[in-house]
């Protein structure tokens, strides 16, 4: 498995991180949003203010298949892919705690977001048009991107997908600010939504 173990002698987890973790329990922090807002950069950065382990959903796709995600969608389509990627990332989400980056694709399945909301706490990194382009023109291997208008078409991700990423348990902008940044703002509201007491019901 393709993990990334955080440098533990550089970065201890802090008292915060360690009553997240405590939280957190078996479950996994797990990255959505669209292709280009930091899902694996934050993620990773993630991952070393906590003291859990890093893993790439798309990284261990390509693993199992034994081919490059582009590869797949060329030789057997999305819905190929789309049926392989929930397999991962349930098998994935047994093996927590720890933080997982998903593809953008992934929190659209209604399976699998039964899976992370029942084994881990979502986060989504949203982010606007313009940045998303900056970063995603930069690579070539974006297959929901080969089109004639590449803009065109992620606004229509944009379009599909943000009302459902919107039920992520957490949502931070994704933006040009140093990753840490985001990563500060993740803490924060994971601290108000897992350690903070609830307020009494209603009577």
């Amino acid at each position: 498995m393709s993990r990334f173990a955080p440098n533990r002698k550089n970065a201890e987890p802090t008292p915060r991180a360690l009553a997240i973790r405590a939280a957190l329990g078996d479950r996994s922090l797990v990255m959505i949003g669209l292709m280009g807002c930091g899902k694996t950069s934050v993620g990773r950065r993630l991952s070393v203010a906590t003291g859990l382990g890093f893993v790439d959903a798309d990284a261990e796709i390509e693993l199992a298949a034994g081919k490059s995600i582009s590869e797949i969608f060329a030789d057997h389509g999305e819905e190929h892919f789309r049926d392989g990627e929930r397999k991962v990332i349930a098998r994935l989400l047994r093996s927590g705690p720890q933080v997982l980056a998903t593809g953008g694709g992934a929190w659209m399945n209604a399976e699998t977001r039964a899976s992370i909301r029942r084994s881990g706490i979502s986060i989504w990194l949203r982010a606007e048009l313009p940045l998303l382009m900056r970063r995603v023109m930069r690579r070539e291997n974006r297959p929901l991107l080969r089109t004639s208008d590449p803009e065109a078409r992620m606004r229509e991700l944009m379009t599909q997908r943000y009302p459902i990423y919107s039920e992520a348990d957490v949502t931070v902008d994704s933006r040009e600010v140093p990753h840490d940044v985001m990563v500060e703002e993740i803490l924060t509201a994971l601290e108000q939504g897992l350690l903070e007491p609830k307020p009494a019901a209603a009577p």
